[in-house]
């Protein structure tokens, strides 16, 4: 070897090949098929999984639909045996919907009263999401329960 390492690192690099090796007497025409097929092969099975999650899919879904209609027909049950406890949600409704309306009101004034304090102060949009957060969460589920038990046609 000569003492120059520019030369030894020359040499050490300049014989690496890059180029793929083919195996035994295989000819370029004969690779390119083998990986054609290869390539539908794996098409094929990607196609066929896929296939599957589509029938899991569609499982699911009637699933769902099948758990929807029972909980609708279970509902439906419960309004024609409590005519009156269903009219009295539907009045329920209307009076916290009216209540809900006035809480966005003054919720909405004071974000616009108090806009850049609570841009700039952790703590002070800290207490207004306590103040008025639980409330509202809560309200929205009452109504929620409420409009789902109440007469749909207040007849």
């Amino acid at each position: 070897m000569t003492d120059d390492p520019n030369k030894q690192l020359q040499s050490m690099f300049s014989s690496i090949d890059v180029t793929a090796s083919t195996a035994g007497n295989d000819t370029p025409t004969q690779d390119k098929s083998q990986e054609g097929a290869l390539m539908v092969a794996l098409l094929r099975r990607m196609i066929a999984q896929q296939d599957k999650t589509n029938d899991l899919l569609q499982e699911l879904i009637q699933q769902g639909r099948l758990q929807q209609q029972a909980r609708q027909t279970e509902l439906e049950r419960w309004k024609q045996s409590n005519p009156e406890l269903a009219r009295s949600c539907r009045e329920a409704v209307e009076v916290l919907s009216d209540v809900q309306n006035e809480f966005l009101q003054s919720l909405t004034n004071e974000v616009d009263e108090n806009e850049y304090s609570l841009r700039d102060s952790d703590y002070m949009l800290q207490e207004f999401v306590d103040r008025y957060g639980p409330r509202l969460a809560h309200l929205n589920g009452v109504l929620q329960v409420l409009s789902q038990l109440a007469e749909k046609d207040a007849s």
